[in-house]
This record gives structure tokens, C-alpha cells and sequence, in this order.
């Protein structure tokens, strides 16, 4: 049975951030934000570059257990499907020839006899940035501001009110402010009145008795001190309670390996931890285990702590939390 494992390759890596071809090595997803070139005026989607890690060549059941499924084979034939794969690949880079995956990139062997990859750059695997494609701005030619300015000092000037008016104004204005002045506000000028238009006699007699309550407002109790004193401690308690606000940030995985067995990423744990760091497992969503050596909370810290962690664990990536 023909099986084009490139293809199977391909469809993994859209949703996947590392495909491992056993006894070959590992294609591994690195996600870059948008970005703009400002030299040329050019803008960019975020992309998922991919690269390559011959270091990762142990067999996680992601590409059998698919090619399984999708050639409805058993997993013993699909293993040997992807075996025989790669001893053709091997003898031909042997012999000095390129072999190229279509969309993905294209291996050499170079004059010390090690794999080298080079990837195809015009294909991008994030699925978000599906169907955006870079496209240019330029500044607009031809728009002289000068001229703008110029045209706007052409204007005629607005004209000043006549000294003629503002004396006629303020002397109608200050009389009338005088004699908010000197009218007394204890008077019944501002005071509200009102009036009753129902013909209901039990309506008439709830008003008296609201009108008589509120004249006779000086008769409220006022709180004893002990009283006043407690109501200020409940106040104070009440304003002691804060509720915390909770703030949704990023967060940024630094996986060094991905494995379909528990027992593997125990080992890969405890091998971190003997290095100096707190890992944690981490379950994927396709049930794999990711071994996690720490926890970012921007990618810029992500990406450092990813340089450093590779030069002792080759092929670690980054992945972000959605």
C-alpha cells in the first residue's frame, strides 16, 4: 500500500508543535508575532516557522498511530511503512542527492556527513494567521503640509465683539446679579411648594401626616456616642473588605520533550530537576505527556530561557497557552 507519509507530515504539523519521524528526527514549530519591516513599509502575519532536530528521532506514536488511522492498517504495518520511509531517505542523502518534502523544506548532507535542513519559507503553519498574507504601505506622495498651513493663515481673522456690546451687556447683567444679592434666601421665594389635586380624601389625610412628620424632623433621635462609635467600626470593617480583581495574562510554556509514555517524561523530570529547575508534566490535548522546565509570562522571557535551556536539551520549543 502507497502511503505519502510528506503529506501526513504536513497535515500534523498545522496542528501540532512537534512531529517526530522515528530514526530520522524531529519537526518542531516556532511561533513568531506579526511584525513590520519598516524599511520597506511591509507588514507580516504571525507565522509558525518550522525547523528541524535530529536529536528527536525516538518514536512518540504521533505519526504511526496517524498513518494507522488514515490507512486503516494495524500499527505494526504502519511502523513499517514509516521504516521503510526513512531507509529510502538515508540512502539517498547518502548518495549526495537532495530530498526535498513539498511545503516543508528540502535535507543535504553536508561534507561532515550530518543532516542539514533548510526550510521553505513561504508556507506558514499557524492556523490563525490562515489566510492573511503581507502586504505593503506606503506614506502617501504629494501632500505638502505647508500648503495646509499656509491656506489656513489665509483665513479671515474672527472678528472681536465691539467695546460698544460687552458695556451694553454688563449693564443689563450686574443689576440682575445685584438683586439675586440682595433678595433674602430665608424667604418663602425658594422654598417648594406643593399642591394637592387628588379628590381622594385617604390620599389628602397621607399627605398631612408626611408633611407633619417632616416639620417635626427635629424630633429624630440623634445616636448615643457608643452607638455613633459602632456604627463607625462597622463602616470602617465594611471598607476594609476589598475584592480581588483577577487579570488574565499569557502564559508561555518551555517544553523540552513530548512523550506518549508517563514513565519517559518522569525521566526527563527528573533529569531537569537534578539540573536546578521546578519542571512540571503538562497533558496535551492528543494525550501526549510535555515535560515543562518552567512557566513564562511574556514570550520575550519565553524565548530567552528557550536558548538557554537548548544547549542542553536540543529541539526545546515554546508553547502558549490558549
Amino acid at each position: 500500500m502507497a502511503v505519502d507519509v510528506i503529506a501526513i507530515i504536513r497535515e500534523l504539523l498545522f496542528g501540532h508543535d512537534c512531529v517526530v519521524v522515528p530514526g530520522f528526527g524531529g519537526f518542531i514549530g516556532n511561533y513568531t508575532p506579526a511584525r513590520i519591516d519598516k524599511s520597506t513599509g511591509t507588514f507580516y502575519p504571525p507565522v509558525k516557522q518550522i525547523s528541524f532536530n535530529t536529536n528527536l528521532n525516538h518514536n512518540d506514536g504521533l505519526l504511526v498511530g496517524r498513518i494507522s488511522i488514515t490507512s486503516k492498517i494495524n500499527y505494526g504495518d504502519a511502523r513499517n511503512i514509516v521504516e521503510e520511509f526513512v531507509t529510502g531517505l538515508r540512502k539517498k542523502l547518502e548518495k549526495g542527492e537532495k530530498v526535498v518534502f513539498d511545503n516543508i523544506g528540502s535535507f543535504v548532507n553536508n561534507q561532515e556527513g550530518n543532516v542539514q535542513f533548510d526550510p521553505d519559507r513561504n508556507v506558514n503553519y499557524h492556523l490563525d494567521s490562515y489566510g492573511l498574507e503581507p502586504f505593503q504601505c506606503l506614506p502617501l506622495e504629494g501632500y505638502d503640509v505647508r500648503k495646509r498651513i499656509i491656506r489656513h493663515l489665509e483665513k479671515d481673522p474672527v472678528k472681536q465683539a465691539s467695546i460698544r456690546k460687552v458695556l451694553w451687556r454688563a449693564a443689563v447683567i450686574i443689576p440682575l446679579l445685584s438683586l439675586l444679592v440682595v433678595v433674602p434666601l430665608k424667604t418663602d421665594l425658594f422654598k417648594a411648594k406643593v399642591e394637592i389635586t387628588t379628590m381622594n380624601p385617604l390620599v389628602t389625610a397621607e399627605f398631612e401626616n408626611n408633611k407633619k412628620a417632616v416639620d417635626e424632623g427635629n424630633n429624630i433621635d440623634v445616636p448615643k456616642k457608643e452607638e455613633k462609635a459602632k456604627l463607625i467600626s462597622d463602616e470602617t470593617t465594611a471598607s476594609e473588605v476589598v475584592t480581588p480583581v483577577l487579570s488574565e495574562t499569557n502564559t508561555y510554556f518551555v517544553i523540552t520533550g513530548s512523550f506518549k509514555s508517563k514513565e519517559n517524561a518522569d525521566s526527563q523530570v527528573n533529569i531537569l530537576k537534578d539540573e536546578g529547575f521546578s519542571p512540571e508534566i503538562v497533558t496535551a490535548g492528543n494525550g501526549f505527556y510535555r515535560v515543562c522546565a518552567m512557566i513564562c509570562s511574556d514570550l520575550n522571557t519565553a524565548d530567552i530561557k528557550k536558548d538557554s535551556i537548548a544547549k542542553k536539551f536540543p529541539g526545546t520549543w515554546i508553547s502558549r497557552k490558549k
